[in-house]
């Protein structure tokens, strides 16, 4: 038998005149060598077919053709009387692949990188898919700061043509920031500079934050708030001009040192308008400007002014205009005269409104809170408003709103509104440690949300020693469709004080009531509330209970009846109800005894909260709420209507209501007035960035009861108790968590206090 060798790798790519073979007609094709690969992949990779005509160009693309899918490691072709032979040695397969010395990474978050790269069980081993793998995995340690990490690749071969890969990975030392240099600044001092950047040198709270580990992100957008600074402050040639970061030898230490050139302060000495004057009068838009001219420039102001030009504009429909600003410098005086150009553009209306990502929530549910409507024009301030109301809901995580122009037309936008479902049943369980009554508990059900509808439901049940209490509650906010509200409530509730572990005067009682609420808006931000109720109470005494309660037994009956009335009214106007960083609240409540009841009283109660953003991710709360009470018709407040204060809603550091006057055994007996004020700085917890999943503060309370002495009733150590102390917001995979940590300021004797204070929801 003839055999006349057609092509090798080697003659394929370095051919010469005396390789040449004449060319001939293929009668079959034979597959040798293949363990693995079907003989059918072969031939479906295989661009020759029986019947074709071979020559020298033919059969190199062949090889390159089989080469090319990675499953080969050699390929051979040969001719024997018309019979085209394949001949194939393939690459080992991957048994198995191991990575040994990693502790900062989970094994499968590795594994899914590995097999991005190629390197997996079963898959063809190739080498150069081994090396992509050794540099990712450094590339991820470098991303964590660890630059001193060495890799290296180890293969096995294993019997049937398979081989084992083994990554051995020594992590090394974290390579922190030894030292943040500014070369070039006059205006600024280098550590105001440096205040200004997320990346720091090592500090008590790196552990956390790890802004100590260097990111050539996080640097690049350090820099770019640095250029902001000087922008902000009238540097309008600032550059920098180069940046180095330099590692030590034993990649342990970081310097960065950040070249720049600060140039001369500028200040405005004109300001000019162009165009869209039909539109918005020249007079108005300058009424919309932050600055003036004489001073310094600023392009954050500059932002703020042509934003609200933008946003007058859009209030009339103007969705798509364009405010420009062209400054004019002169670099001899240092002054910049500007030009604010105005393109108001097509007037639009809204097409459609679109609301998606409601899995649970029923559209109406969100469409009935929008005061943008359909085929009607833009407003800026309505969308801006609607966003507010649907986010006020509570139902949500997220809330997005996007006005997208229609296609094909230059007077139409769609608003395409995006929710982000979150659990709105929830087991809530609120829980006190302390030294001298250990642990309390207490516990509700409700759902906010029930079937989608909107409405509330809410089951209280509470099997406390000291309070039980079951209650349904149930709420529909859109009983009429100009959005009044009402709501029902049901509830029975037994007292009893008689227990080691209540702080509160002793007494006994057993109450049965229901009530009528109804919701009135006035506007966006402000409702009114008002309702009816009657319960009836049962009274007991103990051993200790105090001469007054017992007076006010003896007169006025151990079995007494309560019609109430109730009028609120409410104003909101926080920016987010999930993430609140500006608006206010104000509450007023009143509640009264009325006439053709055992008990006749009134108590007034005001609450205002104020949130202030002080800094980008740093907001600011003030807290504060009176109460009155007191008894009409030459009737006393009844007792058990007394205000408390004292506990995680009011001051922490405290025991729950264990402030004001004491009886003789040194239990609260409440009072008819209470004050209770709370500042508290909000941030995000280091390392976390704007996640509204976590939220910290550090918090100032103070508070006080007052009430009427004798009848067994001593003022205690009177006036204001004050404490401090740090708080946390999560939003936890087990329900929202709120854990609180105060330390009296001015504990007195007798004083109870409680540490550590938190609330859990378990979401159901």
């Amino acid at each position: 038998m003839d055999f006349k060798k057609l092509a090798l790798l080697l003659s394929l790519l370095y051919a010469t005149p005396s390789s040449a073979i004449e060319p001939f007609v293929v009668k079959d094709i034979r597959v040798e060598g293949i363990q693995r690969t079907e003989a059918g992949t072969v031939f479906s990779y295989l661009p020759i077919k029986v019947g074709d005509t071979v020559d020298d160009n033919k059969s190199a693309g062949a090889v390159r053709a089989l080469f090319a899918t990675g499953f080969f490691k050699d390929v051979r072709l040969e001719v024997e009387q018309g019979v085209l032979i394949v001949l194939v040695r393939e690459r080992p397969a991957i048994a198995s692949v191991s990575i040994e010395g990693v502790k900062d990474f989970p094994k499968d978050q590795l594994g899914s990188s590995m097999k991005m790269v190629g390197l997996a069980e079963g898959r063809i081993f190739d080498k150069s898919a081994l090396d992509k793998a050794v540099q990712e995995l450094k590339r991820q340690y470098v991303a964590r700061g660890k630059y001193a990490v060495t890799v290296k690749g180890r293969v096995t071969e294993l019997e049937r043509n398979r081989v084992a890969v083994y990554l051995d990975v020594v992590e090394g030392g974290v390579s922190t920031i030894k030292q943040i240099n500014f070369v070039g600044n006059h205006a600024f001092p280098e550590n105001e500079l440096q205040d200004l950047m997320k990346l720091n040198t090592s500090n008590w709270i790196s552990w956390i934050s790890k802004d100590d580990q260097y990111s050539k992100q996080k640097l690049s957008g350090d820099l770019e708030t640095v250029r902001s600074h000087y922008l902000d402050n009238g540097y309008l040639e600032f550059n920098i001009d180069s940046t180095q970061v330099s590692i030590s030898p034993d990649k342990q230490d970081i310097y960065i040192t950040v070249n720049i050139t600060e140039g001369a302060k500028y200040t405005i000495s004109d300001i000019k308008f162009a165009g869209g004057e039909k539109v918005l009068p020249h007079d108005a838009a300058r009424a919309e400007l932050t600055f003036k001219p004489g001073d310094v420039f600023s392009r954050k102001e500059l932002s703020e002014s042509t934003r609200r030009i933008s946003e007058r504009l859009g209030d009339q429909g103007y969705a798509f205009a364009n405010v420009n600003v062209i400054p004019e410098l002169d670099k001899n005086k240092h002054t910049a005269s500007l030009t604010i150009t105005n393109d108001p553009g097509q007037r639009v209306y809204v097409r459609r409104i679109n609301v998606a990502g409601n899995t649970k929530t029923r559209d109406e549910v969100i469409r009935r809170e929008f005061r943008q409507m359909e085929s009607a024009w833009f407003a800026s301030s309505k969308v801006k408003k609607s966003k507010q109301k649907v986010d006020r809901l509570e139902y949500f995580s997220a809330v997005n709103i996007e006005t997208p122009q229609v296609q094909g037309t230059a007077d139409q936008l769609d608003v395409n509104v995006t929710v982000k479902e979150k659990s709105t049943g929830s087991l809530n369980v609120g829980a006190g440690i302390s030294s001298g009554e250990g642990l309390i508990l207490s516990g509700s059900i409700s759902q906010s949300n029930i079937f989608g509808s909107g409405n509330f439901l809410s089951t209280q049940i509470n099997t406390s020693k000291i309070n039980r209490v079951i209650s349904l509650s149930y709420t529909n906010p859109y009983y009429t469709d100009d959005g009044i509200s009402r709501g029902f409530d049901i509830y029975k509730r037994s007292t009893r004080t008689n227990t080691n572990r209540s702080v509160m005067a002793r007494y006994l009682s057993d109450t049965l009531g229901a009530n009528i609420r109804y919701g009135v808006p006035l506007d966006d931000d402000d409702s009114l509330q008002y309702g009816l109720g009657a319960e009836r109470t049962t009274l007991g005494i103990t051993a200790l209970t105090p001469q007054r309660y017992i007076d006010y037994i003896n007169t006025y009956g151990a079995t007494n009846t309560t019609l109430s009335t109730t009028l609120g009214w409410t104003h909101d106007s926080r920016d987010s109800a999930i993430y609140t960083t500006q608006g206010s609240v104000r509450r007023a409540y009143t509640e009264i005894g009325l006439p053709g009841g055992s008990q006749q009283y009134y108590k007034l109660n005001y609450q205002q909260q104020w949130y202030y953003p002080v800094a980008r991710d740093v907001t600011f709360m003030l807290n504060g709420e009176v109460g009155v009470g007191n008894g009409y018709g030459n009737r006393p407040l009844p007792f058990f209507k007394n205000f408390y204060a004292g506990g995680i809603g009011s001051v922490r550091g405290y025991e729950p209501n264990s402030l004001g006057p004491i009886d003789a055994s040194g239990y609260a007996t409440g009072g008819n007035k209470r004050i209770v004020g709370n500042a508290e700085l909000l941030f995000p917890i280091p390392g976390q960035g704007r996640d509204p999943s976590f939220r910290m503060s550090a918090f100032v309370d103070a508070g006080a009861i007052y009430g009427q002495t004798g009848g067994g009733v001593i003022a205690g150590v009177a006036g204001f108790r004050y404490s401090a102390g740090l708080a946390l917001a999560w939003l936890s995979p087990v329900g929202p968590l709120k854990v609180s940590v105060g330390t009296p300021i001015n504990k007195h004797q007798g004083d109870r206090l409680q540490m550590f204070q938190f609330t859990l929801g378990s979401l159901f």
